[in-house]
C-alpha cells in the first residue's frame, strides 16, 4: 500500500495536487491551518492511494512525499 506525507507547515495550499489526484483523495484541510496562516493540503482516504506521484511532481515546493 502507498503512503504519502505532505509536509503541512511548508505547504502554502496552493491546491496544484488536488486536481492531478486520479482517485480524488487530496483536499485542502479547511479545518487546519499552518503557522503561515495557509490551509494545507492533505489525503482523506490513505487506503486508496495509488501511489502515482502525480502530487508529489506537481508541488512547487515539494512538501509531498510518497511511501510505496
Amino acid at each position: 500500500m502507498a503512503k504519502v506525507e505532505f509536509n503541512e507547515e511548508r505547504c502554502k495550499g496552493c491546491g496544484l495536487c488536488v486536481p492531478v489526484c486520479p482517485k480524488h483523495i487530496i483536499s485542502l484541510r479547511r479545518d487546519r491551518l499552518n503557522s503561515k496562516g495557509f490551509h494545507p493540503a492533505g489525503v482523506e482516504a490513505m487506503d486508496q492511494c495509488i501511489g502515482c506521484t502525480f502530487c508529489a511532481v506537481i508541488c512547487p515546493d515539494s512538501v509531498i512525499e510518497v511511501y510505496r
